[in-house]
């Protein structure tokens, strides 16, 4: 069974529980002390750029990686998206097939060879930051900037599986997630890498209109990051009177949907979820369903479409 990301890793400071399973976070700093010595020879038949991440889900990677490849494909770049194979992760695959060229594969090099054989000029991994069995032309690293690094520590401790500084070795990082002030973060960032370009991006409904202000809703979501999905909501007029949250990922079985119905019916509230948690809903079962459709809107996209130019 799934579970929930702990509470206590997006605390602001770690607490106790942090601190006494700071010593279990000593595995990872050793794995990724020989995964950043392995070098890996370079390839230059094919670009390649990675979407990921270094804290633990919710950054929004599939988001970003479908913008960039639309970005690249009106650039007239033959592009595909590549996504290791997880069979609870197949959600994430389905939007990527939908809106992409995908190639999906339990092994990435698999996948990198049949696109490379399909003369793509360029792939976009979504995911795959610490497979150094690859060799990326791009590494970008995306945050939610709700959570950013959480209480900054290392898995199990924390929500990160890297320390905060490798952000040195990265190429750009994305801060995703509603309007904010990311101004603090951005700060915190320039102390660690003050020459790494920083993009920031915005949620976009692109349906909201299809959604009553007047009217109740219960929203629920099996995502990383669930409070930007209800705050997003929130932020354009709609009335959440209950959310339910399950852990990301979550796979949803019959008697899942039916006390979500129950729940809606005994509030009069209509039900709304996330485009990655409805793939996951039996079609007999999601007539009563809706779903946000969203946009990765990049404050300044000339300036990233000009970086890629640059860059591949």
């Amino acid at each position: 069974m799934k579970l929930k990301k702990p509470k206590f890793w997006d605390n602001k400071k770690p607490n106790f529980l942090s601190y006494f399973l700071l010593p279990l976070t000593f595995p990872i700093i050793i794995n990724n002390f020989f995964l950043n010595r392995k070098t890996n020879q370079p390839n230059q038949i094919i670009k390649k750029i990675c979407v990921g991440n270094i804290y633990v889900g919710g950054t929004a990677k599939t988001p970003l990686t479908i913008k960039i490849y639309d970005i690249l494909n009106n650039l007239k770049y033959k592009t595909a998206t590549i996504k290791k194979f997880y069979k609870d992760q197949v959600d994430e695959q389905k939007i990527l097939r939908s809106k992409t060229v995908l190639y999906c594969s339990k092994n990435r090099n698999l996948a990198l060879n049949q696109a490379i054989k399909d003369d793509m000029d360029i792939v976009i991994f979504d995911d795959g930051l610490q497979d150094r069995s690859i060799n990326y032309d791009l590494k970008f690293v995306c945050f939610n900037n709700i959570k950013w690094i959480g209480n900054g520590f290392l898995m199990p401790a924390g929500p990160l599986r890297e320390k905060i500084e490798s952000i040195s070795k990265y190429d750009a990082i994305f801060l995703n997630g509603n309007k904010r002030d990311n101004s603090n973060i951005k700060s915190l960032i320039n102390k660690y890498n003050k020459d790494i370009p920083v993009f920031e991006c915005t949620y976009k409904p692109t349906n909201i209109n299809q959604f009553a202000t007047s009217e109740k809703y219960l929203i629920f979501s099996g995502i990383g990051n669930p409070e930007s999905f209800k705050e997003t909501l929130i932020n354009n007029g709609l009335d959440v009177v209950k959310e339910i949250i399950f852990p990301d990922h979550y796979q949803y079985n019959t008697n899942d949907i039916d006390n979500i119905i129950l729940h809606a019916k005994c509030l009069n509230a209509q039900i709304l979820t996330t485009e990655k948690d409805f793939t996951k809903i039996n079609n007999n079962k999601n007539s009563d369903i809706k779903f946000l459709k969203i946009d990765l809107a990049i404050k300044d996209e000339q300036k990233l479409i000009n970086y890629l130019k640059l860059h591949i």
